[in-house]
């Protein structure tokens, strides 16, 4: 079994495109059962990385394609919130090293052959109605992998405020829907009315109107429609108190 094996992924070496990781799926594809992996892993034609997960030996992993493979793993994950925002080209300060934001659907824990290679946090926040469309708000980027998933500018401001007082500063998120100028008013108009949380519609309708921006008054409706008292008042992790009143 091993010499056959070793002779089938030989011959399947110049398809194997470097940097990305290689799974089950893709043995399965080409004629390679779970146990042929763990003998080329043992005869050091792969490196193991992880449950399902091999690589070649000395391989350096690339962001996007390892992404792209952990995508399939958990239920709703896609780029979010800043990191989406950065991507799209909105920024304000760039960190020496990006912690990715990820967000999914279920709580998960994602494989350490991942984590150790790229800084990353994890998140399974709902903040919208469980009848809104899963691709409303994401999508590939214009010229990256089409089975990355990215939230799009409209989607990703709204994970961001959710993540105010959780390590995101009230300021600096401030500055990046300052800079997400050219959204769709129908995108935002869609998400907001599916969106369920109060802290963020309140603090999307403060900032909108500080700002004067154009979905000011989409924000406003829909502040309204969750209510939640005059008042709304919450310190988060950092400290950081957040007092967003309602409007009358």
């Amino acid at each position: 079994m091993g010499t056959k094996a070793n002779f089938s992924f030989k011959l399947l070496l110049p398809e194997v495109t470097r940097g990305q990781p290689l799974g089950t799926r893709w043995m399965s594809k080409h004629g390679l059962t779970s146990k042929h992996a763990a003998r080329l892993a043992k005869e050091g034609w792969l490196e193991h990385l992880g449950r399902g997960a091999y690589s070649l030996p000395g391989d350096a992993l690339e962001r996007d394609a390892s992404l792209a493979w952990l995508i399939p793993t958990v239920p709703g994950l896609h780029v979010a919130g800043k990191t989406a925002l950065s991507w799209r080209g909105v920024r304000h300060n760039l960190p020496h090293r990006e912690t990715l934001m990820l967000w999914g659907d279920k709580p998960a824990k994602l494989p350490a052959w991942f984590t150790s290679r790229f800084p990353v946090h994890y998140q399974a926040t709902h903040l919208f109605d469980a009848r809104m469309p899963q691709e409303l708000g994401i999508a590939p980027m214009p010229a990256g992998r089409s089975d990355l998933p990215v939230s799009t500018p409209e989607r990703a401001i709204l994970e961001l405020l959710s993540d105010v007082g959780k390590g995101q500063t009230l300021e600096e998120a401030k500055h990046l829907i300052e800079g997400a100028r050219s959204l769709r008013l129908s995108v935002v108009e869609e998400l907001f009315s599916y969106l369920t949380r109060i802290k963020v519609v309140r603090l999307a309708h403060v900032l909108a109107d500080e700002l004067n921006l154009p979905w000011k008054s989409i924000a406003q409706q829909h502040s309204e429609r969750l209510g939640g008292g005059k008042r709304w008042v919450s310190v988060g992790k950092t400290g950081e108190r957040l007092d967003l009143k309602r409007s009358l």
